[in-house]
């Protein structure tokens, strides 16, 4: 589903020939073409970022983050029981781990997902951490970002890199609480 989100956005916020040039100048071992239920080498998708990126001058970040925002969208639209139990940001990023992704596990069996770690002990700050073996951080950010956008919860939200793409912190503050 990551993959064909990805060239969906690609195909909405550029064009359909943005999407063909960089299929066609990425070395891709599925060659491009993807299912939403297909499993696939994350270095595609790197590949095909860093292709957008020279494309279009826009730093990969900015692509991945932007790609996070929209992705969380995706899985709202089709799934949107992630959202009927959770009335805040706090409360629906808390279960990302215990709920949300045993979910995308039993949809996508193959899916290797990363890892959070909750820290909750300061009044109004959610502390996650993301581990994951993939260089993905910027698209957990994206991904935090669409859900602080959908909620429109005053969030403010700092990121500490802890290694090279694989970890990071994220600190959440609410505006709310005094």
């Amino acid at each position: 589903m990551v993959f064909t989100s990805f060239l969906e956005m690609v195909e909405n916020k550029f064009s359909l020939g943005v999407v063909d040039h960089i299929i066609e100048s990425s070395d891709l071992p599925s060659g491009g073409s993807y299912t939403s239920v297909g499993t696939y080498d994350h270095h595609e998708m790197i590949q095909l970022i860093v292709q957008l990126s020279q494309r279009t001058s826009i730093p990969v970040t900015d692509l991945i983050i932007t790609f996070g925002e929209y992705l969380f969208t995706q899985l709202i639209e089709l799934h949107p029981q992630f959202l009927q139990e959770n009335s805040t940001v706090f409360s629906f990023l808390k279960k990302v781990d215990s709920y949300i992704h045993v979910e995308v596990r039993k949809l996508y069996p193959g899916a290797e997902l990363p890892a959070f770690e909750y820290d909750t002990s300061v009044a109004g700050t959610l502390i996650m951490t993301y581990r994951s073996s993939r260089p993905f951080a910027d698209l957990a950010e994206g991904l935090i970002n669409g859900c602080i956008q959908y909620y429109g919860e005053p969030i403010t939200m700092v990121r500490e890199n802890l290694e090279e793409g694989t970890a990071a912190r994220f600190i959440l503050t609410s505006a709310d609480v005094k």
